[in-house]
């Protein structure tokens, strides 16, 4: 449901796209209505609620992915990224897609208990875990929530093999912990680089690190040890498409060991939030970025096929498959990228944790 088509300041969807589970929607379709003073703007706030689930790590399928398992200490992002394929997830919760996404995060708050005692299973095979996918790690509540940080403690005291993605600098904060991880072989980061063009940025990833500050966060990891790529996602038409070279140059530079790519696409209630913020940051070009990503899905904006949804296919896709290959042959080595070592696995008598506390 629309919000009179107006842009929310630190947000990057302005929009409440129906919930495909719910039958009913509720919002605020003008603001001039009799009962809201026109001023009045959406609650800037970002809630948050706890819940407590039953397991923490799941079973990932899915062959477009290099890892089996996924751990999501978070549901929902404050980074409020626009084009951000994991909002539609927020519909299983009972919320929209949209500004809910990024305005009421839900905060999985046993989560570090529910990871330990998956390690503790004897049947745990102590492959490597991807931290987190759906959400990022090190979203601003992090900050305080320290949820993440705890899971790395239980992970370093275990050996047990991790590979996290984020676009936020706090990842610093806890390379007291990814340093030892990374010298016995069990921790991997990507660091998500999408632009360095700052008016881009504070717009389409409204409450993220800045381009250089992740780059900075790729050099300190780097420097501390940590096998970092630099993974630039998603890679959109007439955006950001430019800017490419760019990245993986400064990336390398930086002391990334290899760099990735996706391509954009707007799966379910991504693709009205999208083109909403499209239409009101980027008049000028909306047409042409939506044709052009049409055109690397054949037609649509979105492709859920396995094997081609995160490349595309096309003649666009092949020139960005192009660019992109040779890019990395130029800056970066191949075959540098380290497996994670799951030999130093074990687990440890219990309390062992109590040597992260912190002292009072």
């Amino acid at each position: 449901m629309a919000i009179d088509d107006k842009a929310v300041k630190g947000r990057g969807a302005s929009m409440q796209p129906p919930n495909r589970f719910e039958q009913r929607s509720y919002g605020v379709l003008h603001w001039e209505g009799v009962d809201i003073p026109e001023e009045e703007e959406p609650d800037p706030i970002t809630r948050r609620i706890e819940v407590y689930p039953k397991t923490i790590v799941n079973r990932v399928d899915s062959p477009d992915l290099p890892f089996k398992w996924s751990l999501n200490p978070y549901q929902g992002c404050e980074h409020g990224c626009s084009y951000c394929y994991a909002r539609p997830t927020h519909e299983y919760w009972g919320y929209s897609a949209g500004l809910d996404f990024e305005r009421v995060v839900l905060v999985k708050r046993n989560a570090p208990e529910l990871f330990e005692r998956q390690l503790r299973q004897r049947s745990w095979p102590a492959e490597p875990i991807n931290l987190a996918g759906a959400t990022d790690p090190y979203q601003p509540l992090e900050r305080s929530e320290r949820l993440t940080r705890r899971i790395l403690e239980i992970a370093l005291a275990y050996g047990q093999p991790l590979m996290l993605i984020t676009k936020n600098a706090l990842i610093e904060r806890d390379l007291d912990l990814l340093a030892p991880m990374a010298s016995k072989g069990s921790v991997q980061v990507a660091i998500s680089l999408t632009t360095l063009n700052e008016d881009l940025r504070r717009v389409m990833e409204p409450r993220t690190s800045t381009g250089l500050k992740r780059l900075r966060t790729i050099r300190a990891l780097s420097e501390a040890g940590v096998p970092t790529m630099a993974m630039i996602a998603p890679i959109i038409p007439a955006l950001n498409e430019q800017e490419v070279p760019l990245l993986l140059r400064h990336a390398a530079e930086a002391g990334a060991i290899t760099a990735g790519y996706t391509v954009l696409r707007t799966n379910g209630a991504v693709k009205p939030v999208f083109e909403a913020w499209l239409r009101q940051h980027f008049p000028d070009r909306a047409a042409k970025i939506i044709a052009q990503t049409s055109d690397l899905h054949g037609g649509r904006m979105e492709d859920p096929r396995f094997g081609v949804r995160m490349r595309g296919e096309g003649r666009f896709a092949t020139n960005i498959q192009r660019m992109f290959k040779v890019l990395r042959r130029r800056y970066f080595e191949e075959e540098a990228w380290p497996d994670l070592d799951r030999s130093h696995f074990r687990v440890p008598p219990r309390g062992q944790l109590d040597l992260f506390a912190e002292d009072p």
